[in-house]
């Protein structure tokens, strides 16, 4: 059953922790597992989820994403009573209105929710990685009378990292906490909100000056009694949101296979814009448990690696515990160990790269190396 709901996905983040990574594209256009690009989650969901109306909020460094994007078609998202709309930054006569935080960009674009008119507002991300049937998210906030969802899963460790929350034995939310030093709850919120729509806005137009959904509109909400309830995801998620978490989230899925089920493409399909490359060819050497994509040329060595499309891997060279994204040259003799190399960069001959914690590697950073030759 479709119902009445509109997304909007934030994608406007820069990704600074993820530093050279996202120089020149907004972190939700980062690949991810070979195939995929982190914003492949967030849309599949919406469309295995059959929710079509979708505005997508824009700001830092969006042509890649915009033009990966497109249409939405790659997701069965490019239908007439919906579809994507890119939602960005402008000049009014109220001046430049630049995104300050994840509910100010959602109240400057308010106008897009109230031309769809739904009943309930959705509030994703587009940079985690994760399959969530949102149905079962509306039903949950419908069967509960709740004015505020938020969806929570469990963590043990890095709770400073996240908004904790505390619920009683209904799931109603009692108390929530913006990324503490210290806290007694395991439940975490996922950044994904629903919103009745009438009532909405009031709330945004009240947080003037304050910015951001975890640290203000919940707050708020909690304070003026709102219904407010905590939906319990128990499937995998993982917030991508530093190096070690990205590099840690791509190793997973080679050595787990089964917790994002990615193969399990049937019933709940992780969609990607065809790459429109050759299938990849391994020339002489070996690969064992790493993940190859399209177009990949392999004459060296590669173990417990992500292999992302059209790269290529010459003679004598062995890359261990890494991975590559697009169109990375690694040269003959070259070892690599616990890095990420970003797009496009070509790795010279007989370069050593091995590291004690996972490091990123770019076209700079290769430059440099021959700096310090000379």
């Amino acid at each position: 059953m479709r119902r009445n709901v509109t997304a909007m996905v934030l994608v406007g983040g820069r990704g600074r922790r993820l530093k050279a990574i996202t120089n020149q594209t907004a972190k939700p256009a980062v690949s991810f597992g070979a195939k995929y690009r982190l914003i492949d989650f967030v849309l599949s969901n919406l469309s295995n989820s059959d929710i079509t109306s979708i505005g997508m909020i824009t700001q830092y460094e969006p042509y890649d994403l915009m033009n990966y994007i497109s249409t939405g078609s790659t997701w069965d998202l490019d239908v007439n009573d919906g579809g994507i709309k890119f939602l960005t930054p402008y000049t009014s006569v109220n001046g430049d209105e630049w995104q300050k935080g994840t509910a100010h960009a959602i109240n400057q674009h308010y106008r897009f929710i109230e031309q769809n008119n739904p009943d309930y507002v959705l509030i994703l991300s587009g940079d985690h990685i994760y399959k969530m049937d949102y149905g079962k998210l509306i039903d949950f906030h419908i069967k509960n009378g709740a004015e505020v969802t938020i969806s929570a899963f469990h963590v043990t460790e890095n709770r400073g990292r996240f908004g904790m929350i505390h619920v009683d034995e209904n799931h109603k939310v009692t108390h929530f906490e913006e990324k503490p030093k210290q806290t007694t709850s395991t439940l975490a919120s996922m950044g994904i909100y629903v919103f009745n729509k009438e009532g909405f806005k009031e709330l945004l137009n009240q947080t003037e000056g304050l910015v951001n959904f975890g640290s203000d509109v919940i707050p708020l909400a909690l304070k003026q009694q709102k219904r407010v309830y905590a939906y319990q995801f128990n499937d995998y998620f993982r917030d991508v949101g530093t190096i070690p978490s990205l590099f840690e989230a791509n190793m997973e899925i080679i050595d787990n296979p089964q917790l994002l089920k990615l193969h399990e493409y049937k019933d709940f399909p992780v969609y990607t814009k065809s790459s429109n490359l050759p299938p990849h060819h391994i020339i002489e050497g070996s690969v064992s448990k790493s993940l190859i994509s399209d177009g990949v040329l392999v004459f060296g060595t590669i173990y417990h690696s992500v292999i992302s499309s059209g790269c290529l891997i010459e003679k004598n060279t062995v890359i261990h515990h890494a991975v590559l994204h697009h169109n990375v040259i690694v040269r003959e003799g070259t070892y690599i160990d616990h890095c990420i190399v970003v797009e496009g960069t070509i790795i010279p001959k007989n370069t050593h790269l091995s590291f004690d914690e996972v490091t990123v590697v770019d076209q700079r950073y290769i430059e440099g190396l021959g700096d310090q030759d000379e």
